[in-house]
Order: C-alpha cells, then sequence, then structure tokens
C-alpha cells in the first residue's frame, strides 16, 4: 500500500508537460495514477456493463451448488514405464474449472525420466514440490544445483526454470510426485511475483529418523497421526512447507494400537502419496459424518498401493488402517498453507472435538469472550 497522494488542482494537470504523461497516465511519486483529460467522449458502456449485473435472493445462494472434489486415485502405473514425460492428474472436468487441475488449488502430477535422461519442469505457480518416489538424479534450480535420492523432498519458488536429471532408478526410470499451485494463480489471474522463500531440501534419512523419535516418544499410542510437517524460516507463523503449501510424512505401523490412525478432518484438500504399503494391507476410510463413537459413516474405501496417489475431499473424515506386517508410509501435500494463512484450515480431531469445545476454544474465536457479551453457545 501506498500515502495517499495529494490532491492535484486541475490547473496543475493542465499545465503538466507532455513529457510526464505515459500512455495518458501521470505517475506521481507514491505511485498513484492520474488519467490525463481526454480530447473525445469514451464509448457509453453502461448499458452492457449492467447486463452483467446478475442479482440473487440471499439464502438460495449463500451456499451455491459446486462441483464437488472427487474421490480420485491416481495409479503408480503412470510413472512406472515408458518414455520421459510428465503425467499430470487432471481432474478438472469433474471440478468444472479451466485447466489442468487436480484440486481448486493444486495440481498434482509424476514426472518420469529415463535413466540418462532430463525433463524441465515449470508452472505459472508461486510453489512446486518434488518428492522422489524413486531413483537417483539431480536438479538444476536456476544456478543451483540439488543431488536427490529416493525419498527426498525438495521445494522451490517458480521464478526460476527447473531441469530434473536421472542418474540411475529402478524400472528403468525415475519418479517424481510434483505438486504447484498454479490452478490458484489460474483461478486468481494472476502470475507470481518474486520469491516467496528460497529453495529447500529435505534428506529422507533425517525425515525418517524424526518421524521414529516421534513414533517411540512416550504417548505416541495416542496420537492422531505420526509424522512430521515440513517447515523453512519463510513460515514462521503457519509452520508450514511453503506459503501456500503443507505437507506431512506420515507413518502408519503395523503394530497395535498405532495401525489405526483415528479420523480427523480439515478444509483443505489433501493429495496424499503413498510413499510404501504391503500390497493389499492398507487402506483410508472417507466420508462426511461420524458417529457417536467416532467411527466414520458410510466410509468410501481407498485401498493404497506404492507409488500411487488419491484425493481425500475438504471436509471430510478421514482414517487411516494397516492390516499387514509392515509399516506404512503416506505423504499428504495439500494447500494449508494458504488456509492456515487464512485462519480457515479448521483442523479437527475426533477424539478431543468435543472437549476443544466445552474448554471454550474454536477456530477463530474463543466462546468465553463471545459469552461474555451475551451470546449463549451450548445448551
Amino acid at each position: 500500500t501506498h500515502a495517499r497522494s495529494p490532491a492535484m488542482a486541475p490547473t496543475a494537470l493542465a499545465n503538466m508537460p507532455d513529457d510526464q504523461f505515459t500512455s495518458g497516465c501521470l505517475k506521481t511519486e507514491a505511485s498513484h495514477v492520474v488519467k490525463k483529460a481526454r480530447t473525445c467522449d469514451p464509448t457509453n458502456a453502461t448499458a452492457e456493463m449492467g447486463a452483467r449485473a446478475h442479482m440473487h435472493e440471499y439464502e438460495s445462494v449463500a451456499n451455491p451448488v459446486m462441483a464437488e472434489v472427487p474421490v480420485r486415485l491416481f495409479p503408480a502405473s503412470k510413472h512406472q514405464d515408458g518414455p520421459t514425460r510428465i503425467e499430470r492428474f487432471d481432474v478438472s472436468d469433474e471440478l468444472k474449472v479451466d485447466g489442468p487441475t487436480t484440486s481448486p488449488n493444486l495440481l498434482a502430477s509424476y514426472v518420469r525420466i529415463v535413466e540418462g535422461e532430463s525433463i524441465a519442469t515449470s508452472a505459472c505457480a508461486t510453489s512446486s514440490v518434488f518428492f522422489v518416489i524413486r531413483g537417483h538424479g539431480w536438479s538444476i534450480i536456476g544456478d543451483t544445483k540439488v543431488e536427490w535420492k529416493t525419498g527426498d523432498l525438495f521445494a522451490t519458488p517458480n521464478d526460476v526454470s527447473i531441469v530434473h536429471h536421472c542418474t540411475t532408478a529402478e524400472l528403468g526410470g525415475a519418479a517424481l510426485y510434483w505438486i504447484s499451485d498454479e490452478p490458484l494463480l489460474r483461478y486468481l489471474g494472476c502470475e507470481p511475483k518474486g520469491r516467496r522463500f528460497e529453495p529447500i531440501h529435505y534428506d529422507a534419512e533425517i525425515m525418517r529418523e524424526k518421524v521414529e523419535a516421534i513414533r517411540h516418544a512416550s504417548g505416541a499410542e495416542h496420537k492422531n497421526r505420526i509424522g512430521i510437517l515440513l517447515s523453512s524460516p519463510a513460515t514462521p507463523q503457519t509452520k508450514t512447507l511453503t506459503h501456500t503449501l503443507w505437507s506431512l510424512l506420515n507413518v502408519l505401523p503395523c503394530t497395535k494400537p498405532q495401525n489405526v490412525q483415528r479420523p480427523h478432518k480439515h478444509n483443505s484438500v489433501a493429495l496424499d502419496l503413498c510413499v510404501y504399503a504391503k500390497p493389499g494391507t492398507c487402506y483410508t476410510l472417507m466420508g462426511r459424518a461420524i458417529d457417536e463413537k467416532g467411527n466414520i459413516v458410510d466410509p468410501v474405501r481407498c485401498d493404497w498401493e506404492s507409488g500411487s496417489t488419491f484425493i481425500t475431499p475438504p471436509g471430510w473424515w478421514h482414517s487411516h488402517v494397516n492390516d499387514g506386517d509392515e509399516d506404512a508410509w503416506v505423504l499428504p501435500i495439500q494447500d494449508a498453507g494458504l488456509l492456515t494463512h487464512q485462519r480457515v484450515l479448521d483442523i479437527r480431531f475426533v477424539d478431543d472435538e468435543v472437549l476443544r469445545i466445552k474448554a471454550g476454544f474454536n477456530r477463530g474465536a474463543t466462546l468465553k469472550r463471545m459469552q461474555s457479551i451475551g451470546t449463549t453457545l451450548l445448551g
């Protein structure tokens, strides 16, 4: 924002030399723009503009009927063979939006890179995140090089070109899981301006060591999820991966009771990558409601497959289950960086939701304060 400039008198504007006008405008020191007087009448578009003025009765459209975020699976077969390429997880037709989209704000893709080959990725976005599903290689981010291996994750601002190269990999090629916030910028009709953060690299071994320490700590058996939220110096308040993106590396143990991770829900869309699961042993249950015991009502079941991705819609309760004899790992990436900043993420854990409300706390407001001004919120 800029300080308001003093009003310019008409005589001052009339006497202003022509070389101080640019494209019919005068730019002041505070970057305010004063229109140059026109020598001819502009077209009267009042009627045309009025034709665009739609109006609706409030209650009938306060919650408009919109295309819902679907539960969909993006299989691992999309990146396991074939040439070097980008495979986009596009559900834009179902969401009724323009351009490739996986959720309203994010686009997920697989990047397959055949051994010895390279590929460039680019997006009109503020943030991109790459998780290495498989392989070894390196990426050139502007004038910076980062080396990566299976299980690593790196995040980049999108004011630079990115070239990825595979040195070695199983199945003849590396696979990267790539998420960007390009659909958000497309919806807003804008382009990124400068960097909001510097490139970041998270090492696979270090991340897993941190998760294992949490898993074996006292009280871990009562945790809703067992994992680490990835953050950076650029997000001191939201504690998220970038200012728009959020990521959790979560282990789903095979040992009881940790093999069942109880439901929670949030307003962000989760694009969940199954990092590893023994075939036929792990799944996620999702649904719109829970019963009095905290179980999901009429759940949709999504079975895990290593290297596959599934969509968890916003506001849906979801629970992870491991019925096997090996630990499983999942990496959800969400638009929760943005929603946390907006104070609308509203993540709720099934076991403490009622306790939180009774304690007088809710996202965005304190019940105690509202009750003190005469508002009754609880019966």
